[in-house]
């Protein structure tokens, strides 16, 4: 770059220089307990059902990115989602197991050909009056044997969504009545079974809860039907370990729906409450950066997922809450804004949100497909999420820490255990377009603070603050320098928020030369030192080696 260019790209940038604002900012975090627990492997993504020709806003993003279509032997496919199953230190690998979700809104109209299926099972395709403007289409068992051998050289877990339409009739607008006809569903769960293929979960249907999205069922029916699912899921898998969970209802939370299922269904049938999460609305919404960037919208969420786990409290104690499919934006998302940079502010925020609620499971839409998938539908290169996933998957474990904030609700702050380390590790999130922040970290152990940090005042250094209530493990000297791993997430330059390059510690994160995803490594800080956050950026920042009583 030339002086001239930089010089006028200094100057563009000079007013938000200028007006750039520092506040302090306090984080008390107790490592005496945990609030809550996330599955290992908390982070899951989805594949789904959509042709081609799907369409919205008079875009068609979806490709070949179905499970029926899906090019499985793609090597960037392959490497996004390999299972690492040596040592966490091998850095190699993105993730230990990812988990796939089969599933989606044509989910409910997806035939299997085995057995003694007596209709045409033919392919996707648009059809007048048919559910979502599509015809039922037709999963084929070499289909379903070149998926099986995909899911077992990548180790991903596998959560399949069953067809619960099937049998049914619609007796009026957007209702279906009748019982669910398991036959279809039990011929393919028997011809999984037989071929030894592991499946961690069942999933009963696809958004066909409350008022439903294109179809609905009613509470008791769906609860009497996921009895009769369980059933056949004990037959099946007597003498076949593990035994997968039986999830439901997949779909958006309504609380009386949900309350009557699990009345219904009753102890140990539901194994986990999925509920769907789409709370930035629809994929041509001119204000989604603005909402992405708004504590106070962001907020909203935590209602629903409070509530589910209420429900779960009151009616079903046995089961847990999983987000089964959450992209932020419906409607396929949204073009220059699912696929950047800015959308990890979303994205990782409804990550911290839903463990603080123990939620298990947070399954993307999509993994691919779309513009909300972790990977580009046509190269295959991942979108910046994918590496916010990354990143969560390998530092946040799942015990979830109590941070009590002193700072501007523009900075987010959630903490977790380290993953499968000593120490915790804690996400920073700034929302802040002009407002960096220093922030200062302790640890309350059984001790709460309750004074607020004045303008002006100094902070106190983490490693002075820790010294009451907590010690670092091992027989270090107590002059012997300590450090913390900082991951400090931007756009690939400063303001472009709608990147769809993200940049880790200043360097941008691209595929090698071979297509294989980049080393994801920190930078090394005296723990002494300050900890700053710049606007309009993400840091995770792991503090090892220390003594947290409350992460077994």
């Amino acid at each position: 770059m030339g002086f001239q260019t930089s010089f006028l790209v200094i100057l563009a940038f000079l007013p938000a220089i200028l007006a750039q604002k520092f506040e302090e900012a306090r984080l008390v975090i107790d490592t005496s307990t945990t609030i809550a627990e996330t599955d290992d492997n908390y982070i899951c993504a989805t594949i789904d059902w959509w042709p081609q020709d799907k369409c919205n806003y008079n875009r068609c993003p979806w490709g070949s990115s179905s499970a029926i279509n899906l090019n499985l032997s793609h090597p960037f496919l392959v490497n996004a989602i390999r299972a690492c199953l040596v040592h966490f230190s091998d850095r190699s690998k993105a993730f230990k197991s990812l988990r796939l979700r089969l599933g989606g809104s044509l989910q409910d109209q997806v035939l299997y050909d085995v057995g003694n299926l007596k209709s045409s099972c033919l392919q996707f395709k648009k059809e007048k009056g048919g559910l979502f403007g599509f015809s039922k289409g037709c999963l084929h068992m070499k289909r379903w044997d070149e998926l099986n051998i995909f899911f077992e050289k990548t180790g991903a877990l596998v959560t399949f969504g069953l067809n619960a339409l099937y049998g049914r009739r619609h007796i009026q607008r957007g209702v279906w009545g009748g019982d669910w006809d398991s036959r279809n569903a039990r011929d393919f769960m028997h011809y999984t079974v037989s071929k030894g293929y592991h499946i961690d979960s069942w999933e009963y249907g696809n958004e066909l809860c409350g008022k439903g999205v294109g179809a609905s069922v009613g509470a008791e029916q769906y609860g009497n039907d996921s009895i009769r699912l369980n059933a056949l899921i004990d037959e099946l898998y007597r003498n076949f370990q593990p035994r997968p969970l039986l999830l439901a209802p997949g779909g958006f939370y309504d609380k009386s729906w949900f309350d009557k299922l699990l009345q219904v269904s009753g102890p140990q049938v539901v194994d986990a409450v999925t509920h769907h999460m789409y709370n930035l609305g629809p994929g041509n919404d001119r204000n989604l950066v603005s909402k992405i960037l708004n504590p106070g919208y962001l907020n909203k969420a935590s209602n629903t997922f409070s509530n589910v786990s209420l429900t779960i409290q009151e009616n079903g104690p046995w089961s847990s809450a999983w987000v089964g499919e959450s992209g932020g934006v419906y409607n396929s998302g949204a073009k220059d804004i699912s696929d950047t940079f800015v959308n990890s502010f979303w994205y990782l925020d409804q990550l911290g949100m839903a463990a603080t609620y123990n939620t298990k499971i947070y399954c993307r839409q999509s993994f691919i497909g779309g513009f909300y998938g972790l990977l580009n539908v046509t190269t295959f290169v991942p979108n910046p999420d994918y590496y916010s996933a990354v990143l969560w998957h390998r530092l946040m474990g799942k015990g979830v820490l109590a941070v009590k904030s002193y700072a501007s609700p523009y900075l987010r702050a959630y903490g977790h255990c380290t993953k499968e380390r000593a120490g915790m590790t804690v996400l920073l999130i700034n929302l802040s377009n002009q407002t960096e922040y220093n922030v200062d970290i302790q640890s309350s152990g059984n001790t709460e603070f309750h004074v607020k940090v004045r303008k002006g005042s100094k902070i106190k250094s983490f490693a002075h603050g820790l010294k009451k209530s907590v010690s670092w493990i091992g027989n270090k000297a107590s002059d012997e320098k300590l450090s913390r791993e900082e991951y400090y997430l931007t756009p690939d330059y400063v303001g472009h928020l709608q990147s769809k390059i993200m940049s880790l510690n200043g360097q941008p994160l691209q595929l090698t030369a071979r297509g294989e995803i980049p080393s994801l490594v920190p930078v090394f800080r005296d723990v002494n030192s300050p900890l700053n956050i710049a606007p309009l950026s993400i840091k995770f920042v792991v503090f090892p080696n220390f003594h947290t009583p409350g992460c077994k």
